[in-house]
């Protein structure tokens, strides 16, 4: 079991570990270009390529990716009510609790513990929070700054959405891509991962604590909150094996970085939802082996 943890575990915690160092070292990092790589190149081509390959039933997806977006509504509902009776801002603190960090650790960590199937449930996981996250973070974040339609151009303009698209239609009717297109989407998919993870080390390396104690109570709120959800959730839709595991690990996952950049952009104490996003990456490192050697 400890050499299984340790496959699975490892390769995250290395290169996590290798953005860390790198942003300690102060060596320059061009995030806003990499995010961008990824988004627009790395995460398309990965959804196709995987897509392309892996043997699963489409309603297998559907089910993960709506099983995710029951367990992020309902830690909505509870963040909102808990946010109302602790009178805190709903905008600041609502979008770390709905939307976790399931692209930079929670892809990765379903490869590594179920394979190309695993990494396959969890896109379409990861396409749930992404297109929640343009659409419902924004109206939480925004106010009414663009409009409804400026936000609906926002996700137009998104590759991910017509990659999934794409593979989808090649899920569904089995299609095979010429060799050329294959090979050419799994080179360029294949930077995504890697990217990601070193990319989260270093947003953590430079990410400062303040308020230890509300960015703790949030994080165990976020990782151990979302872990429940996803398991009442399972149980409520009868999931089971790899589409279950894969649903209460993207539901633990820690608060996304992509919060930080949001509070930053519209000026809700991005202080403090930075130290939020360091905290609960520590909270979920720490509780993921034990969570790990049950559902494995």
């Amino acid at each position: 079991m400890l050499s299984e943890l340790l496959a699975i575990l490892a390769p995250i915690v290395i290169s996590v570990g290798a953005g860390f160092i790198w942003g300690k070292t102060g060596t320059g990092f061009p995030s806003d270009f990499i995010s961008r790589i990824v988004m627009n190149i790395g995460s398309p081509c990965l959804i196709i390529s995987v897509m392309a390959k892996v043997e699963v039933q489409p309603e297998v997806m559907g089910q993960v990716a709506l099983a995710t977006a029951f367990t992020m509504t309902a830690m909505g509902l509870f963040g909102w009510l808990l946010l109302r009776w602790m009178r805190l801002e709903i905008a600041t603190y609502l979008p770390p609790l709905v939307f976790p960090n399931n692209g930079n650790m929670g892809l990765p960590l379903c490869l590594f513990a179920y394979g190309q199937t695993g990494l396959a449930l969890a896109l379409g996981s990861f396409m749930v929070m992404m297109i929640a996250t343009f659409t419902v973070g924004l109206l939480i974040v925004a106010n009414s700054e663009g409009g409804i339609f400026k936000r609906m151009e926002s996700i137009a303009k998104q590759p991910v959405i017509y990659a999934m698209a794409i593979a989808v239609i090649l899920l569904i009717t089995d299609t095979d891509l010429p060799r050329w297109i294959s090979n050419t989407v799994d080179l360029l998919g294949g930077i995504a991962i890697p990217l990601m993870t070193i990319a989260l080390g270093v947003s953590l390396a430079t990410l400062k604590i303040h308020s230890w104690k509300r960015s703790l109570l949030f994080s165990v709120i976020r990782v151990g909150g979302g872990l429940v959800l996803g398991f009442i959730v399972c149980e409520l839709m009868g999931l089971t094996g790899v589409s279950r595991n894969v649903v209460l690990l993207q539901s633990a996952m820690p608060i996304a970085v992509f919060n930080y950049l949001l509070a930053l952009r519209y000026g809700h104490k991005p202080e403090e939802v930075a130290a939020m996003v360091v905290v609960s990456t520590l909270v979920a490192f720490m509780g993921l082996p034990f969570l790990l050697m049950v559902i494995l």
